[in-house]
């Protein structure tokens, strides 16, 4: 007999058994079915938080969103316990829970998938989570106490791993997550288990492994599951990120080149050298040669000033015997004043100076000030302490011009933590920061800084009628922010004064502290900036991200060059000189390594395409045609310019930041198709290659030998001579060509899109 069923009933029985089958079990519930409740006292910070947190039901993806799920919203991985506590046991009139049945309770009932959940089922009722979350209901639901909101010491055992590469081409797979006995492969073991354990303010100490997140950085050279076994796959370094109750530990994982140790020929030249030796010898891979004479004028000629070598430097160089005269180039370099040009440009970057912001008055001001800074070799120290306590007129003071870039208190804390301790703290605005201990207490104690400053217009007519801006300090404190040192981390509260005179300007202790030789992130993130300027690639990557859970590649090396600069006076040319002087610099670079391929270990030099305005410079002075920008005087190079407000469609397509952003990621630096096709097509590189007034022409006319003329050409592009390859291949290019000068017209074009000029190697 068959049984009529209502509309909404058919549709529940079709919905039903998807969104109830979801998801599988949680992994962790088999391996903790047998483990009996929680025997001490519920805590809801210690036992509850973490186990909503290892269930998934407080992520991003869940109930942890800004916006919730489903109308209840959770803290992100239980970031704030009291206001989890609240919602849980008091919001939608307490019917997620029930004290005296909880089995029965929405809480349960939901993520045990026994009702329909849309995030599925999340654990099982003989999980340790079911009878965590059961006994919390049955002791009437207690809340965090003082105590327990105290932070917390997590540490990660071991802190560092090396391990052997599971060869799976060879049929070997990896342990399992029930963690199958490790595999020996050239003395190390293919994986291991980590060990997290929690210390908490009344001196308690917790095994919290079964509540911790994982997370691998490069999970394709090393896995982790969920119980915490690393599994190491391929060769390279990466870390795991540990989690738990908004603290965070990290683990150095390293996965050697070899089995066996590897004899390396690397004489050190300065401390750098030993020290990244000592990772290649812990990872067991050689390095490439040194680069030839020429390979090493082209790069620190374009590192450290932007400019291509003349043929003239080429040959001086190259016939010089000195044992020294790398040392001495680079001295020469950082003394000229093509050095002010491009690095004023870099820091043009990372400070955003536009004249939208400034004005066009102000925005030479502002640049006017970074360029004397730079041309006086102002430590770096000094220099980020004028800019943060800058104050008055804005033509008067260019430093001025940082707090009209941003205005917001908001945008000032962000911009400051992130261009200054390479911190990004954009995210704390909202909520704890998910892969740092930065809290929103952090967040707004760094905006609280900013809470005082007050602009005007002054001069006669004020801005809009051309007269200048000014900044001045409020005696006032605004009720509404009060001051309040957190951003500091913990070790440093205690040196940092709480209150301030109504008089005083608080921004001058924050840059104090900054700025200060025993601060964690200044010094390492002027240095890795530095580093990233020179390799391409930070010790820690991105270079604006130094977060515990990003270490450097090499820790000892980044530490090691933070104190150099710090024990030099932040001297930047001395730590450019320190870095150009190293052999691992001077390393020769390769395009299909064999070992490091990312070039994290710097065993060979990585080549990157030129930057916009050093590539359209490089065309200028290849070609003898400077480039005409708007209302500059003819001659002007675009690394000289003030800002990104000229118009240049090469600019534009080769990744010229517009300067609204202070990430580093703002300039483009991955060559693509349209790149390749503006420099194939332009009209602008056609008319340099064939102007009468160009290099070429300017051969030609002097009736130069057609060897004198392959060879200038060659030097002026590429900073070496035609191998005899090439030079046959250009004897078949000629006996092609209509002409004598059209042939040569498309051996500079050639040369002019080769992969060896439009990249730095």
């Amino acid at each position: 007999m068959r049984t009529r069923i209502g509309f909404t009933a058919w549709l529940l029985l079709w919905t039903l058994p998807v969104v109830i089958a979801a998801e599988p079990p949680d992994p962790i519930s088999a391996r903790l079915a047998s483990t009996p409740a929680n025997p001490r006292p519920i805590s809801f910070v210690r036992d509850v938080a973490p186990a909503l947190t290892k269930a998934g039901c407080n992520a991003g993806a869940c109930h942890g969103s800004f916006q919730g799920r489903g109308g209840f919203r959770l803290s992100l991985l239980g970031f704030d316990p009291e206001f989890d506590h609240e919602v849980l046991s008091k919001a939608s009139r307490s019917r997620r829970v029930v004290p005296t049945a909880p089995e029965s309770s929405l809480l349960l009932k939901k993520s045990s998938g026994e009702v329909p959940h849309g995030g599925g089922r999340r654990i099982t009722r003989d999980s340790e989570v079911f009878a965590i979350l059961r006994d919390w209901q049955l002791a009437g639901m207690p809340g965090a106490s003082n105590a327990e909101l105290t932070a917390i010491k997590l540490t990660a055992q071991p802190s560092e791993l090396v391990l052997s590469a599971q060869r799976r081409a060879e049929g070997v797979n990896p342990p399992s997550a029930a963690g199958a006995a490790s595999e020996e492969l050239g003395g190390l073991t293919s994986s291991a288990h980590l060990k997290v354990m929690a210390t908490f303010a009344d001196g308690e100490t917790r095994d919290v492994t079964a509540w911790a997140l994982f997370d691998a950085r490069e999970s394709h050279i090393a896995e982790i599951n969920r119980t915490g076994r690393v599994t190491a796959l391929r060769a390279g370094k990466t870390a795991v990120m540990v989690r738990y109750l908004g603290q965070v530990a990290t683990v150095s994982v390293a996965v050697p080149f070899s089995a066996d140790p590897v004899a390396i020929e690397f004489p050190p030249a300065n401390f750098l050298d030993e020290l990244v030796l000592a990772e290649w010898q812990r990872m067991r891979v050689s390095p490439a040669p040194l680069a030839s004479d020429e390979e090493f004028l082209r790069r620190v000629m374009l590192d450290l000033i932007g400019t291509l070598p003349t043929p003239d430097e080429v040959r001086a160089f190259t016939a010089d015997k000195a044992t020294d005269k790398r040392a001495k180039l680079i001295d020469t370099l950082l003394a000229r004043p093509e050095y002010v040009d491009y690095w004023a440009m870099r820091w043009g970057d990372l400070l955003r100076s536009h004249r939208r912001y400034l004005g066009d008055k102000g925005l030479a001001s502002f640049t006017g000030w970074v360029r004397q800074s730079l041309r006086d070799n102002k430590p770096l120290d000094v220099m980020t302490r004028e800019l943060l306590t800058a104050q008055g007129n804005l033509y008067a003071n260019g430093a001025v011009g940082y707090f009209f870039i941003d205005e917001k208190v908001e945008d000032l804390a962000e911009t400051t933590a992130q261009i200054f301790l390479g911190v990004r703290m954009q995210c704390t605005r909202c909520h704890h920061h998910p892969q740092e201990v930065w809290s929103q207490d952090d967040y707004w104690g760094l905006a609280a800084f900013f809470t005082r400053l007050e602009s005007k217009d002054s001069g006669a007519y004020g801005s809009r009628f051309g007269g200048p801006r000014s900044l001045r300090v409020s005696a006032k404190p605004n009720p509404n922010r009060p001051l309040a040192i957190v951003v500091a981390p913990k070790a440093f509260h205690e040196s940092l004064p709480t209150t301030t005179d109504p008089a005083a300007d608080p921004r001058v202790w924050l840059a104090e502290w900054m700025t200060r030789a025993d601060n964690p992130y200044f010094a390492r993130n002027l240095a890795n900036r530095y580093w990233a300027a020179l390799f391409g690639r930070g010790l820690v990557d991105p270079v604006d991200d130094l977060r515990a859970t990003n270490p450097a590649a090499m820790p000892a090396v980044l530490d090691r060059l933070a104190r150099e600069l710090s024990d030099h006076k932040f001297d930047a040319k001395h730590l450019l000189r320190t870095i150009c002087n190293s052999r691992v610099y001077q390393l020769a670079g390769e395009l299909q390594p064999s070992r490091d391929p990312d070039g994290q270990l710097c065993t060979h030099r990585v080549p990157r395409r030129l930057t916009a305005e050093v590539l359209l410079d490089a065309v200028s002075q290849v070609t003898g045609i400077p480039e005409a920008f708007d209302g500059q005087p003819f001659g002007t190079r675009a690394i000289a310019l003030a800002d990104p407000s000229f118009p240049s469609n090469f600019l534009m397509t080769f990744g010229r930041p517009l300067r609204n952003n202070a990430c580093d990621c703002a300039r483009g630096g991955n060559p693509d198709l349209s790149q390749a096709l503006h420099l194939v097509n332009s009209t602008t590189l056609h008319q340099k290659v064939i102007s009468d007034n160009g290099r070429l022409a300017t051969l030609l006319k002097a009736n130069k030998p057609e060897a004198e003329i392959f060879e200038e050409l060659y030097l002026a592009t590429l900073s070496r001579r035609p191998h005899a390859d090439e030079l046959a291949a250009i004897d078949e290019l000629l006996r092609e060509a209509p002409s004598r000068p059209e042939g040569l017209q498309d051996l500079l074009w050639t040369l002019l899109n080769s992969s060896e000029f439009v990249f730095n190697h």
